[in-house]
């Protein structure tokens, strides 16, 4: 069980777990052991999360989240497969904790006087500009 917060925590049952070989530095040890971490997370079908968390969680996810409803984070960082595990696991849980917060909703504001006047002399500025783009008069 992945313990979220003291209220949310993801069952293992929730979470797939496949090594694939990893690329970059390790030598020989690169070809033969399987150390990345490709952990797959069905968000859209789990239970322990409510509909706005998984609304702002495929919002954060971009990319990672697929047409089933899947959260794929992969880790190759370290040489350690567990120690790679343990990172993928630390990155659901930290994504689900944003997601658990809701956004705060914005106070409009109104402009300063200041915004006003700055942009009405910017508005008068390039209209005089264009103004003086029309056609010339021959002289005579």
């Amino acid at each position: 069980m992945l313990h979220i917060t003291k209220d949310v925590a993801i069952q293992d049952w929730e979470i797939t777990e496949s090594f694939v070989r990893s690329s970059g530095p390790g030598g020989q040890n690169v070809n033969k052991v399987a150390t990345a971490v490709e952990l797959r997370f069905e968000a859209a079908t789990s239970p322990s999360l409510t509909g706005p968390v998984k609304a702002r969680l495929k919002r954060l996810a971009g990319r990672r989240w697929t047409n089933e409803g899947a959260l794929i984070i992969q880790c190759d960082e370290t040489r350690s497969q567990a120690r790679n595990r343990d990172i993928a696991r630390d990155r659901l849980a930290d994504l689900i904790r944003g997601a658990l917060t809701p956004p705060k909703r914005r106070i409009p504001t109104r402009p300063t006087l200041g915004s006003k006047k700055r942009r009405l002399k910017s508005k008068k500025a390039r209209g005089e500009i264009k103004a003086l783009r029309g056609k010339v008069d021959p002289p005579g």
